[in-house]
């Protein structure tokens, strides 16, 4: 993703923020097909409808916005020269595939966060892996 996407998000960090953000997007396996997790409140043209969009601002993320809300990444929500407010689309890079889990995503793509952040989010974000808690 763009890093300016997330200047909103932490306006006194902008100058930490890369300039590209590698994202997983979780996607899960229902009924023989993959469903994103935009989708799992409805279709992204029903969510679309709801209104409201992603404030990208305050506490809120993009987790808490998909309850109420498409997070549309591929402009499916908007007609032709326009911009939803949940069409996430313009700040999407670049699509690098399907993984089966993010340790895998960033193996292959590297992390994009600053050394500093890593180093203080890493021993909390690695107790996590896809599929289970190992906290336990």
């Amino acid at each position: 993703m763009d890093g300016r996407f997330w200047y909103p998000r932490f306006p006194r960090l902008r100058h930490l923020v890369p300039t590209e953000v590698l994202l997983a997007w979780p996607e899960f396996h229902l009924d023989q097909q993959w469903v994103s997790t935009t989708e799992l409140f409805g279709s992204v043209e029903q969510l679309s409808a709801s209104g409201g969009g992603f404030t990208n601002r305050g506490g809120e993320t993009l987790f808490d916005a998909v309850t109420r809300t498409a997070v549309d990444w591929d402009g499916v929500t908007s007609t032709p020269g326009t911009c939803s407010a949940c069409d996430l689309s313009a700040a999407v890079l670049a699509d690098l595939g399907h993984f089966g889990s993010r340790d895998q995503l960033f193996a292959r793509h590297g992390q994009t966060m600053c050394w500093g952040a890593r180093t203080l989010t890493d021993p909390i974000l690695n107790r996590w892996t896809a599929g289970h808690d190992q906290r336990r």
